[in-house]
């Protein structure tokens, strides 16, 4: 019996339109062929989607994956390779024996200098290739997509994550991996239903372990139970910092039933989902009474989490209030990493204990107050190459479980641990404290830029945790974003 051939390819980045980068070809990690099939066991949506393949004895066809950190807007030349690659891989793979199925790993919240719905520019694509009408053609994608009708109309089965912070990415892989199969077992093809609601919500209020989400995701459960026909049911929390017309929340249904019964479905989700809306907002903490508090508080460690910050929702990670609070407080026994790759190499040729006087941070984002001259003793420095203790973690879906800070060093200043790496790194796993010497557990107050994808790390070891407002480009205020292209009658915008 011949092998179902499977394609093969995945496209990830979260475009955050509202900073000024553009985010080019240099800054993609790019596999291609045998390297994509190479992240077997590395914790990825793609290794999610090999072992389904390994289980289900299919022939892989492997043409190339993109990923990249969330940062600013991508250039469209990056979403052109990509696509002639692709392209020319489905065309051989049609001419050579033919395919029986697409699976993509998607983030779903991209956005270039030419395209606010390139995800569901690339469907549409592969749809007009000769041989591709009508394959089955599934994938998974990023609870923080922008999930459009162009996504709907040309995917047969797109699978979100369910968990925020995002525990579940590789699980949700096979779960997709799996309706594939069941697609070419049963020999029936689901179509898809899509919905976006009036409602735009910041990452700081979209955890899965509170409410709305919590209550959306049940109903999401329930609503499967109820309907063998409906595959799956998505609930998509949708990404704040993408200006474009569908950014939002977002529900999708996949079935082979029919479109009524996938319409009352999303009635129930939206309007759960419109009378949730005020619990989406999220409260924040003054820096200043957060501090003052934490301060007084014996133990640790704390959490202080600057959710304008939040490297993994593309912000530049080099803000520096969080710093100057410490410091204004007179906090110790305290860590905090900040993206700045200048100050690294200003440290060349340091040793242990000696003192230099650098520029820290605020060079990424006009709303920082801008740069913190600090004299600093210098601890240490390395490659920045750490392995991930948690396999499942945010970061493991993004990268896998090997990831590279870039040269980084360790300097400190005022009983203040500072990380300093060349590239951004979402602090969503323990490891990158401790590869770098410093011990977590023994500190008392750690800054952590995030929103919420942390918390499976630092939730285990924090006696407390403070998420406060500051200036940045990843605000929990959106009202204060200069939205120009989103649609109208957008909770709570308008």
């Amino acid at each position: 019996m011949t092998k179902p051939r499977i394609l093969l390819a995945g496209l990830f980045h979260e475009t955050h339109t509202f900073v000024d980068e553009i985010t080019g070809l240099s800054e993609f990690t790019i596999n291609r062929g045998s390297a994509v099939t190479a992240r077997r066991g590395d914790g990825s949506t793609i290794d999610g989607f090999l072992e389904v393949a390994e289980t289900e004895g299919w022939e892989v066809v492997p043409v190339a994956d993109f990923s990249a950190l969330p940062s600013g807007t991508a250039d469209h030349a990056v979403f052109e390779l990509f696509w002639s690659e692709l392209r020319a891989g489905l065309a051989a793979a049609l001419a050579d024996g033919g395919l029986d199925g697409i699976w993509l790993a998607l983030h779903g919240a991209m956005v270039t200098t030419q395209s606010v719905d390139p995800e569901g520019e690339l469907l549409a694509r592969i749809r007009q290739v000769p041989g591709a009408e009508t394959l089955p053609l599934f994938g998974v994608f990023d609870l923080h997509a922008t999930f459009t009708a162009a996504m709907a109309k040309n995917a047969n089965g797109l699978v979100a994550y369910r968990e925020n912070p995002h525990t579940d990415a590789n699980e949700s892989a096979v779960r997709s991996a799996q309706l594939l199969a069941r697609a070419l077992r049963e020999g029936a093809l689901p179509h898809m239903l899509a919905r976006n609601a009036p409602i735009i919500w910041a990452p700081t209020g979209v955890g899965t372990a509170d409410r709305p989400m919590r209550d959306l995701e049940a109903l999401a459960r329930q609503i499967e139970a109820e309907n063998p026909k409906i595959w799956t049911v998505n609930v998509v929390a949708g990404y704040s910092f993408s200006d474009i017309p569908d950014a939002g929340v977002a529900f999708s249904v996949t079935t082979t039933g029919s479109d009524a019964d996938a319409k009352s479905a999303l009635d129930r989700l939206e309007n759960l989902a419109i009378e949730l809306r005020e619990l989406g907002i999220p409260t924040e903490w003054d820096l200043d009474a957060a501090l003052t508090e934490v301060k007084s508080l014996p133990g640790g460690p704390y959490v202080i989490v600057e959710p304008s910050d939040n490297i993994g929702g593309g912000a530049p990670g080099d803000c520096t209030p969080v710093l100057r609070g410490f410091l204004r407080h007179g906090i110790t026994n305290a860590a905090v990493a900040i993206a700045d790759a200048a100050a690294v190499r200003a440290l060349d040729g340091a040793k242990p204990g000696d003192r230099r006087t650098l520029s820290i941070g605020g060079k990424g984002s006009r709303l920082d107050p801008g740069p913190v001259e600090l004299e600093v003793s210098f601890v240490s420095r390395s490659d920045g190459a750490f392995t991930l203790e948690d396999r499942h973690s945010h970061l493991a879906a993004m990268q896998g479980i090997h990831y590279n800070m870039g040269p980084s060093a360790v300097v400190e200043a005022n009983g203040i641990k500072i990380l300093l790496s060349s590239r951004k790194t979402p602090p969503f796993d323990l490891g990158q404290l401790r590869s770098q010497g410093i011990i977590p557990e023994q500190l008392s107050v750690i800054g952590v830029k995030a929103a919420v994808a942390h918390r499976r790390a630092y939730d285990k070891i924090a006696k407390g945790s403070y998420t406060v407002t500051t200036p940045g480009p990843c605000t929990s205020a959106l009202k204060t974003l200069p939205y120009q292209r989103l649609r109208k009658s957008v909770f709570p915008i308008s």
